[in-house]
């Protein structure tokens, strides 16, 4: 495991107020619901506004990816390298309420997970190239997180939206498995809405590079990557 280090992403908050806005949180959001995505459909509770808005539908000749990987800051530049890619967003997909804020997520009371939209040009970059960077830029062995990071909202998935996307997403994994001799326990999960993360948070990499690349170096994510894949590491 990864030594603990200081938290230097914005916004977190403290035990108490963990504890006390996580029992709201569980009165005001239902959080008995079954659905892999209630907020999509369900109606909010009164006094709450959505703090976040869902990502477009992608126009005709575009194709949408959709990755958890853990902090999403590290996620959007690997992507957004990549011949063929359009753009990407940081945001949140898989949990229980509409609009949820990073504050919410991160309390641990909504259920999404930190994710990257990846829009793309399916007649430039494959979907397959897209797994195989995804891949590259985790640590799919690790269940509690990633790296210095913990908790559920940190934790790997791949969306997918359609059976060839499933049937792709699930043959990398088995490659990865098989590559690197450990059990992969990234998930491959239905699409689902995908709510996009405050400004601040988008293309963090670029807004505060040198807090960006301390928090990397600090949580031992490029240690860890170069450990796992070598040269095929991402950055």
């Amino acid at each position: 495991m990864f030594q603990a280090v200081p938290d230097i992403r914005p916004s977190r908050v403290s035990s108490a107020a963990l504890l006390g806005a996580v029992a709201v949180a569980v009165g005001l959001y239902g959080m008995g619901s079954t659905s892999a995505d209630a907020g999509a459909g369900g109606s909010l509770s009164a006094g709450r506004a959505p703090a976040t808005v869902a990502a477009p539908e992608p126009a005709p000749g575009e194709a949408v990816a959709v990755f958890a990987g853990g902090c999403f800051w590290c996620m959007e530049k690997p992507f957004e390298a990549l011949p063929g890619v359009i753009s990407t967003a940081s945001g949140y997909a898989g949990g229980m309420i509409k609009g949820p804020s990073y504050r919410e997520v991160g309390m641990g009371a909504t259920q999404h997970i930190e994710a990257i939209h990846v829009l793309y040009d399916p007649a430039k970059i494959s979907y397959d190239r897209l797994l195989e960077v995804f891949w590259h830029n985790i640590d799919p062995t690790q269940a509690d997180g990633q790296f210095c990071d913990r908790g559920n909202q940190y934790t790997t998935a791949i969306f997918t939206s359609d059976p060839d996307e499933r049937k792709k997403a699930q043959q990398s994994k088995a490659a990865v498995s098989e590559a690197l001799s450990a059990t992969v326990v990234t998930t491959i999960r239905p699409s689902a809405t995908f709510w996009v993360a405050e400004e601040y948070h988008q293309d963090f990499y670029k807004k505060n590079p040198e807090r960006y690349y301390s928090y990397r170096r600090g949580c031992g994510r490029d240690a860890r990557l170069k450990a796992l894949w070598g040269d095929q590491a991402g950055h």
